[in-house]
């Protein structure tokens, strides 16, 4: 198989060689045109002259016709020389009434020529008066050999340029075939160095063409692929100790109780209820994870008002916002369109959202749902009071299992797939989700929800 620097050399080749020889062959074929055009045009210019002259010495046309015979030595004028090898220049000479008196090739001496042939002769005058018309046959140029000797070395000059011409397009085409092929071949080696799991690779960006846009893709694609990978082998190093926590509490309590070391009270055993749940609840969210990344998170949309959704979330956390003095505030925009969205799963998304939001709001503060038209679409957000987090840090709070507090112990809140969840439901719904945060400034989660749910999804 040949390789696409070879292919390119062939091609640069080829084009060059192509080009060359019709530059060639048009300049050898108008050269020798031109050339012997201006011969013909310098000889048709002399033997005028020669005739004139020689009428002018003569007074008659008598012997005029040793004018038409030129010698093939070189150095010879007109009528000069030995005819040996001589050869009749092709005209004819007519009277003034076109009859001829110099005969040449299939005509004779004194027949009359047609007006159309005697249309393009040329009028030889003495004194103004027309003495004859010198009448071009027509037929090929005959040069000198000097002359032949002349159009030959410039075909050769022709030649040898051309060949030279190619020579460089050799060059060229190598030279640009691997100038172009560099960054495929540094493409190709990263592309296997991936295939046998160095993640890390990159390639230089060399141009700003198509193949410079085509290595800063896969500059990018390499970056993400090495961050999947690294986050999916936190997750699940994550799972194991999400998991680890609640059995290992559930073990300890059982066996305990089973030893006799725990009586078996009401106490006891609800704690081992409780880490059930939690255990339950973990396996449900991983499992819903698990569906939205398989396309196979089951939506069932109906119509459903924006006001109403955000009114049945608020009612929903009433009374853990009041139990911890936090306000919870609506502001819903008048007149906006139905929705077209799963109500049980929206309600999820919020109530992941907001669960989080109380859990990082301070004592006193204050929680706001909105909801408000952006052209087409409809936009819910719920805006917390919290301490806010860094641009760096919003933008990652929606990666499984991530916590912007990387310190705090796991079992005083969530398992850090809330949010992962909460996008993968608004995706499934056409929808999109983003935070917007300072620090001091509180958090902001935004969902952007088109009016009709998408057919294809």
């Amino acid at each position: 198989m040949r390789s696409i620097s070879t292919k390119l050399i062939l091609a640069f080749l080829s084009i060059g060689i192509v080009s060359v020889a019709i530059i060639f062959l048009t300049a050898r074929w108008n050269t020798r045109l031109e050339f012997i055009r201006f011969l013909a045009d310098q000889n048709q210019s002399a033997i005028v002259t020669n005739l004139i002259n020689y009428h002018q010495q003569n007074g008659s046309w008598e012997g005029v016709e040793l004018l038409f015979v030129r010698g093939d030595r070189p150095g010879m004028g007109m009528g000069q020389g030995p005819r040996t090898e001589a050869m009749k220049l092709p005209y004819l000479l007519t009277d003034p009434n076109g009859y001829i008196i110099v005969a040449n090739g299939r005509y004779k001496i004194g027949e009359r020529l047609s007006d159309e042939q005697l249309e393009i002769g040329t009028l030889l005058t003495e004194n103004g008066n027309i003495i004859g018309i010198l009448v071009p046959l027509g037929g090929a140029f005959q040069g000198t050999p000097r002359e032949l000797e002349f159009i030959e070395r410039t075909n050769r000059t022709l030649f040898y340029g051309a060949l030279i011409g190619a020579v460089i397009a050799l060059f060229l085409g190598v030279f640009l075939s691997r100038t172009i092929t560099r960054p495929i071949r540094e493409l190709t080696r990263a592309t296997h160095a991936i295939s046998q799991g160095d993640l890390s690779q990159q390639v230089p960006v060399r141009t700003n063409d198509e193949l410079g846009e085509l290595a800063r893709a896969f500059n990018k694609m390499s970056a993400e692929l090495s961050r999947s990978v690294n986050a999916r082998k936190q997750m699940t190093a994550d799972i194991a100790h999400e998991l680890r926590t609640p059995l290992s509490l559930i073990l300890g309590h059982a066996e305990a109780v089973h030893d006799g070391v725990l009586p078996p009270t009401r106490e006891n055993f609800e704690i081992i209820r409780e880490e059930a749940a939690r255990l339950e609840h973990l396996v449900e969210d991983l499992r819903t994870l698990s569906l939205a990344d398989a396309g196979e998170l089951s939506i069932l949309p109906q119509p459903l008002e924006p006001d109403r959704l955000l009114r049945e979330v608020t009612s929903l956390f009433q009374y853990h916002a009041q139990k911890k003095n936090i306000s919870l505030q609506l502001d819903i925009a008048p007149h906006l369109p139905t929705l077209e969205v799963d109500p049980g799963r929206m309600t999820q998304v919020l109530t992941n959202i907001l669960d989080n939001a109380l859990r990082h709001t301070p004592e006193g503060g204050y929680i706001t749902l909105s909801a408000k038209q952006a052209g087409k679409r409809v936009e819910l957000a719920i805006q917390d009071s919290g301490p806010g987090l860094p641009k760096e840090e919003a933008e990652r709070i929606f990666e499984r299992f991530y916590r912007a507090d990387a310190s705090r112990r796991r079992d005083e809140g969530g398992s850090g797939l809330g949010l992962a969840i909460a996008k993968s439901i608004v995706q499934a719904h056409g929808g999109q989700i983003w935070a917007e945060s300072e620090p001091g400034k509180g958090l902001k989660i935004v969902i952007s929800l088109p009016r009709h749910f998408p057919a294809e999804a």
